[in-house]
């Protein structure tokens, strides 16, 4: 139960409780949570206390990306390490942020985030990557626990048959998913691929 798909998903076992004097330190889970042994904490695993608390994590794991989506402290080292990363990648994260702020850009699209990673673990990687600009919080989904095509499911459940979806990886899972679905799937390999997608965004034939 600890690890979700989405960050709304045990939204429905928060009571609203103010949280601002409460303390995480003290609420049963380790104080040094990893995704192996979150759920070790007191109480019945599931019950309604339990879930509560639960809920009242991942309602403050929403705050603090909501804060930090656009400026993480203490970043100044990282950002030195991610020049380099850029330097060594040939700009791959500048030329993928390109195409996603142009997407974000639009009144009428979305960057949803499908990932086979944990969600908490997904989220830390948006911000320090620079992404949380251009993935709400709310369009992200953690695959781990019900796959990929699962994921496609749940999205279209929420935005409708009636919108155009485009998805855009480089893996069989999501190709596999996109067919099912009938969405056109655009196939990211090498800087080459990257650049074409930018380039039919601002020509707008996506």
């Amino acid at each position: 139960e600890c690890d979700q798909v989405h960050i709304d998903d045990v939204s429905s076992d928060d009571n609203g409780q103010d949280l601002s004097t409460y303390n995480f330190g003290t609420d049963g889970f380790p104080a040094a949570a990893t995704s192996a042994n979150l759920c070790l904490a007191t109480g019945v695993r599931g019950g309604v206390d339990w879930m509560r608390k639960l809920a009242f994590r991942y309602r403050r794991v929403k705050e603090i990306y909501n804060t930090y989506k656009n400026n993480v402290g203490g970043k100044e080292a990282w950002l030195q390490l991610r020049a380099e990363i850029e330097a060594l990648t040939d700009s791959w994260l500048t030329l993928a942020l390109k195409a996603l702020t142009l997407i974000h850009s639009r009144t009428n699209c979305v960057n949803i985030l499908v990932t086979t990673t944990q969600l908490i673990p997904a989220l830390a990687k948006v911000l320090l990557y620079g992404l949380g600009i251009v993935f709400p919080i709310e369009n992200i989904y953690s695959a781990t626990k019900i796959g990929k095509e699962s994921c496609f499911e749940r999205i279209i459940q929420r935005f409708g048959r009636k919108v155009v979806y485009v998805v855009i990886g480089d893996g069989v899972e999501e190709e596999q998913g996109a067919k099912k679905h009938a969405m056109p799937f655009w196939r990211i390999s090498s800087h080459s691929d990257l650049m074409a997608l930018h380039h039919a965004l601002e020509l707008e034939y996506l």
